[in-house]
């Protein structure tokens, strides 16, 4: 199944010529990670989406989204890509599952490693979190949530945690640095935003994602960036317009485009020293088209690899 993966146009087997598939290495041994390795899992559930009543289909994503970042060119000669395959959920019991993922990552970042995972739901962001905190529990950790939803929702009794309360689980465990991109007024309740301001949340509307406000959302991403040890950052497809990203549990008709000013600024953060774990959730390969979603979120990924 990995070779299947993992396939590109040969050009050559000179490093000139390499594109990802080429680079990549499938990868069950932790102590086998270098300082400044990208590493890779596979966060193949949505079972957070299904108890957050979303449309199912998320955890077929990491697969696709690896195709689409196959053929990417290799552009930093000392670029190193390490997969360590997919996390599945069990019995749904999406708990366990996430402090497999926790403790996974973990591992990644005590090492030196970039940890990077392919969603899956969005109850990812809990999962990811852990795994960092667990790593570095005495260091301030920032998280940047670029997302049209604030995910910080109440867990519904007799439910559980789902796709949609990753940040109030984290505002349980102590004080959270957060800031939050391209919220839409239309997919959260005044209770959402509430909370937000009850718990410090900070966020960007995407009504405000325009090139003029471009210094003043460099300032808000830097200011985070300045006040923490870490950065960690996911990417919630759901944020894109439909057209462009139209595979995604929850789609956005005036949801943003991956053009200026967006690529601005997520570059911006990308460049940050800070950064150190990344995700891209919410793909939907039975709802996607031509595969857009997902190609958008392959591209998302590869920024990180080309800075």
């Amino acid at each position: 199944m990995f070779q299947d993966t993992w396939q590109g146009r040969l050009d050559g087997e000179e490093p000139l010529f390499h594109r990802i598939f080429q680079r990549v290495k499938k990868e069950h041994n932790y102590d086998n990670i270098k300082a400044d390795d990208f590493v890779l899992h596979g966060f193949a559930v949505d079972e957070g989406v299904r108890r957050n009543k979303g449309r199912q289909g998320a955890k077929d994503a990491p697969d696709v989204i690896r195709k689409n970042m196959s053929n990417f060119p290799v552009i930093r000669p000392d670029f190193s890509l390490l997969d360590f395959g997919n996390i599945t959920c069990e019995d749904s019991d999406l708990e366990s599952t996430q402090n497999s993922l926790a403790k996974n990552v973990s591992k990644v970042l005590l090492k030196g490693g970039k940890s990077l995972v392919l969603g899956g739901g969005h109850e990812v962001t809990y999962a990811h979190y852990l795994g960092v905190k667990t790593a570095f529990p005495e260091q301030k950790i920032g998280i940047i949530n670029i997302d049209a939803h604030f995910d910080n929702r109440q867990p519904e009794k007799g439910i559980g945690a789902s796709s949609g309360t990753g940040f109030w689980q984290i505002a349980q465990e102590g004080p959270i640095n957060s800031l939050h991109i391209g919220i839409q007024r239309n997919s959260n309740t005044l209770k959402l935003f509430d909370t937000a301001h009850q718990y410090g949340m900070k966020y960007i509307l995407a009504d405000e994602l325009f090139f003029e406000n471009l210094p003043s959302i460099y300032q808000r991403i830097d200011e985070l960036a300045e006040s923490v040890d870490f950065v960690y950052l996911t990417i919630c497809m759901d944020v894109f317009n439909a057209s462009i990203a139209p595979g995604v549990s929850a789609s956005a008709y005036n949801g943003i485009f991956a053009d200026t000013p967006f690529m601005h600024f997520y570059r911006h953060i990308l460049k940050s020293k800070k950064l150190i774990a990344l995700d891209a959730a919410e793909v939907n390969p039975s709802l996607d088209i031509q595969d857009r979603t997902a190609r958008l979120a392959a591209c998302l990924v590869n920024e990180w690899f080309m800075i």
